[in-house]
């Protein structure tokens, strides 16, 4: 199959050597564990954390005589994500053999794709940024293809001082490996690239992306060559599951293999793995080619074919994708980019959101979501699954705020009393006395005796009229911000003989 390389060369991205500039290119294969209750060949459940080897079939252990049936659930799930990555689904599709020998592989192969996929060529569009102008910048990343095959078991090494043992509860687990085109220039873009296509599979509900958990991972290739130039040598970094170590990895390796270059070397294909602890790659294996594996059509398994009815009825159901969001929360809700690329960046988030703007601004919810409950979960370490403060809570905050029963000094206040204590907005505000001043009498009152202490003041807002604004804070610091701000800000106005500018 042949890769064209699409991108110009672009010198924002370039890494300079001594030798001049150099341009990095990278590719990913991303294994992404797909949702399913049972396995691709078995009925062996896929449940995380389970007891060593408790999820094993007589096929997941290769028994003799046992036969593959395929799971035409895991099939609909990688057609879902083909459509979501707006990829060729393929009517007629093979599974093969793929020979190498491993400890954790009872077959002796693994039951993969090769030449015939399910899917074929798709997209993703990153976004990257932002820049010192605050832009940000759209990349489409080529999908080469998506393919289905089973996972490997795991070898484990550290339960015994002479011994490996290995557990086969993820041997025969459906994987979906989503091939990229050599389109990704810089470690910026691969984790934009990971983060989004980890997004998007959430949003379609065919795999939940917890990197922690192996369930989704990457092999990340990388090469470098003068800009422009012909595709250098790559090197493979196998098994990434951070997006952080992610970037990291690309770094250092992109630096060894100029250095390597530049003193007048060659690099080695390879396959390495990084070393999160040392912030380093280092040799694993020389990298296999596709005629090592001697792959061949698996006899035990028939191809699948499509028509067009089953493709389209899977479509028909399609999640909304985070692309399509984003466009609607500008288009319907007045949102700014930057805003509703936040909000889409996890399903969750989104759906907290959406449910808190039913009915309500778009543009405040959206401003509370991203500034306060965003900044006070990032702030303790939790995510929007995790928040104290529901959608409903929140949004009784900013009811209360609209019908001007509380100011917006006091809302603050509000949230972190709901963060902490929990309950219920309107009753807090009742119980607590902290509703907002409207009587014009007592604040005028309190603007007389801020005037009235502060002479020197009032001289330099007659001169200066902006700072008229200090008369404000201070009334609202003397009603413990329970004053309705514009009626102080009226009333300060009025009282000093400034004009009010509405």
């Amino acid at each position: 199959m042949s890769i064209v390389d699409v991108r110009t060369p672009d010198p924002k991205r370039f890494i300079p050597g001594a030798t001049g500039d150099w341009e990095v290119v990278i590719g990913m294969e991303v294994h992404a564990q797909v949702l399913s209750k049972s396995k691709l060949f078995s009925g062996a459940s896929t449940e995380f954390g389970k007891p060593a080897n408790s999820n094993v079939s007589l096929v997941d252990a290769a028994m003799p005589g046992m036969l593959p049936v395929i799971n035409e659930e895991c099939v609909k799930q990688a057609v879902r994500t083909g459509l979501g990555l707006k990829a060729q689904i393929n009517k007629r599709s093979v599974f093969d053999r793929k020979n190498y020998f491993y400890p954790d592989l009872p077959q002796g192969y693994q039951i993969s794709q090769y030449k015939d996929p399910v899917v074929g060529e798709g997209k993703v569009i990153i976004s990257v940024g932002p820049d010192r102008q605050g832009q940000f910048e759209d990349i489409e990343i080529g999908i080469e293809r998506l393919h289905l095959e089973q996972d490997a078991g795991k070898s484990m090494h550290d339960q015994h001082p002479t011994m490996s043992f290995v557990d086969l509860n993820r041997s025969g687990v459906a994987l979906m490996e989503i091939v990229s085109k050599p389109d990704i220039r810089s470690s910026d873009e691969a984790k934009a690239y990971i983060t989004k296509l980890r997004t998007i599979l959430r949003y379609l509900g065919t795999c939940d992306g917890n990197m922690d958990e192996g369930s989704l991972r990457a092999d990340v290739n990388v090469s470098v060559r003068k800009p422009g130039g012909e595709f250098g040598t790559r090197c493979e970094i196998k098994n990434m599951n951070s997006v952080r170590f992610i970037g990291q990895a690309i770094e250092y390796e992109a630096r060894r293999q100029i250095a390597i270059l530049e003193e007048g070397g060659t690099i080695d294909q390879e396959t390495r793995l990084y070393d999160a602890g040392k912030g380093e790659t280092r040799s694993m294996r020389s990298k296999e080619d596709a005629h090592d594996y001697r792959y061949f059509p698996d006899p035990d398994l028939l191809p699948l074919e499509f028509d067009d009815a089953f493709i389209e009825a899977l479509k028909a159901d399609l999640a909304e994708l985070p692309d399509d969001k984003k466009e609607r929360f500008v288009r319907d809700m007045g949102l700014s980019v930057y805003d509703a690329s936040v909000l889409v960046s996890e399903k969750s988030i989104a759906d907290f959101f959406e449910k808190l703007a039913a009915g309500r601004d778009g543009k405040i919810a959206a401003n509370w979501v991203i500034n306060d409950l965003l900044g006070a979960l990032n702030k303790a370490g939790k995510d929007i699954e995790q928040t104290p403060v529901s959608a409903d809570q929140l949004g009784g905050i900013l009811d209360l705020l609209k019908s001007q029963t509380i100011s917006g000094k006091i809302a603050k206040d509000l949230f972190e009393i709901v963060w902490t204590e929990g309950g219920n907005p309107a009753e807090i505000v009742e119980a607590r006395g902290m509703k907002q001043v409207t009587d014009t009498g007592a604040i005028e009152k309190a603007v007389d005796e801020i005037i009235a202490a502060n002479p020197d003041q009032v001289a330099k807002a007659l001169a200066k009229p902006t700072l008229a604004g200090w008369f404000v804070g201070q009334v609202m610091k003397s009603t413990g911000g329970k004053a309705n701000p514009q009626a102080v800000q009226a009333l300060v106005k009025a009282k000093l003989g400034l004009p009010d500018e509405g």
